[in-house]
């Protein structure tokens, strides 16, 4: 194209002389006319060029459906590996395939921005160039910024060195790590990208305690709260961003006077406001678990994960860890990790968050759902599930004989 473009450049300058007549100059007519041929195949070759981005940006569209059902697997994958279940959640077949996607896409960024170049030399009446390239730079742009949103994803959801095969619960000043990944291997030395972490940010979910307004806690995250995403031990890696030795610790309730008691302590004693866990009542078609005020193990909590990134003008990416549970004494850890586990069980999003305050209305749990979860939890610690006879006897303690 560029050829073709500085043939026909070369020509108009040689040849067409503007404001004088020479239609009885037979040469020059002749000249005129190849001129024109050489214009309309400029013409021809820059519509082709766009006709052919167009149809790769169809496929690009198609490629990132596949993407996400794949990635939206390895999402539920995730979750049941927190939960103990044997899964593959290796992340390399994913990272392949998000960079080599990423890696067209930028080259058909580059194509288009000499497309402009070519363009600002040579142009002329109802140029394509001049009325389709912005309406496919911009949207080339939203699928290169809906990739790297779903590209950036938490490889390790936040745990405690020693969980006992139990993440998502964290002790407040205990130590705990969290790493997340950016699918599309970006070699790029000239845009640092950094990832910084918040907790909870957005209004806190209020839930009703009597005539009092019930708010979650409000934690700090300790050490640093940013990082530079690197390489990992070798090219082939991708980058990352991997906190290690991150703590929390609860924020003072300012409305808390001399004497009084915060938040999480009115939701941690059995008898305050009522929040005593009920009996989980026995029936035939499932388990529930109660209603009402919150205690602190059934609090849900997020990490958020936000990629500072400002190449070719597109926005920081975005991506949140599962809701956990942070419990202050290890007297608390069996019923935080019930509540995680019935979260991850029933809720529709997790990633969502408007799902914290899950448990102010949780759902009730199919059997066949919690035996199999159990027989998880089991695999994970004892490398075998829970036999059928495991589980009837199980059953028989919360439903009775049936």
């Amino acid at each position: 194209l560029e050829d073709l473009q500085d043939a026909f450049d070369f020509s108009f300058k040689v040849h067409y002389v503007p404001g004088e007549d020479k239609t009885n100059d037979p040469q020059y007519v002749r000249q005129l006319q190849a001129l024109q041929a050489k214009l309309q195949a400029l013409d021809r070759q820059r519509r082709e060029v766009l006709a052919q981005m167009q149809q790769l940006l169809g496929r690009s569209e198609r490629l990132q459906e596949f993407l996400q059902q794949e990635l939206g697997g390895w999402r539920e994958r995730q979750q049941r590996a927190c939960m103990g279940a044997p899964a593959d959640t290796r992340l390399r077949p994913l990272e392949t395939w998000f960079t080599e996607l990423g890696q067209g896409l930028f080259q058909l960024l580059q194509l288009l921005r000499a497309l402009g170049e070519l363009r600002q030399k040579v142009t002329y009446e109802r140029d394509p160039l001049k009325a389709e390239t912005p309406l496919l730079e911009r949207r080339l742009k939203e699928q290169l910024t809906y990739l790297l949103q779903r590209a950036f994803v938490v490889e390790q959801q936040p745990c405690m060195p020693n969980p006992c095969k139990r993440p998502l619960v964290l002790r407040t000043a205990s130590k705990f790590s969290a790493r997340a990944r950016l699918l599309v291997r970006l070699h790029d030395r000239n845009h640092r990208m950094e990832a910084k972490i918040h907790m909870d940010r957005g209004p806190d979910p209020p839930v009703p305690c009597f005539s009092l307004p019930r708010r979650f806690r409000k934690f700090n995250i300790l050490t640093s709260s940013s990082k530079t995403l690197l390489a990992g031990d070798s090219p082939q890696e991708g980058l990352v961003c991997d906190f290690q030795y991150l703590t929390l610790k609860e924020q003072k309730d300012s409305r808390s006077g001399k004497g009084s008691k915060g938040a999480s302590e009115v939701g941690a004693r059995p008898g305050g406001c009522g929040v005593r866990r009920r009996p989980v009542p026995r029936g035939a078609h499932g388990v529930t678990s109660r209603q009402g005020p919150l205690v602190v193990t059934e609090e849900l909590h997020l990490i958020t994960f936000t990629l500072a990134y400002a190449y070719c003008g597109l926005d920081s990416p975005q991506t949140s860890t599962l809701p956990f549970v942070i419990i202050s004494n290890t007297n608390q850890l069996s019923s935080a990790w019930a509540s995680v586990l019935w979260f991850n069980m029933l809720s529709s999003d997790p990633s969502n968050p408007k799902e914290q305050p899950f448990f102010s209305a949780p759902p009730a749990a199919p059997w066949p759902w919690l035996a199999e979860v159990l027989s998880w939890q089991f695999e994970s610690v004892a490398e075998r599930g829970l036999a059928r006879d495991h589980l009837l006897m199980l059953a028989e303690k919360l439903f009775g004989e049936t």
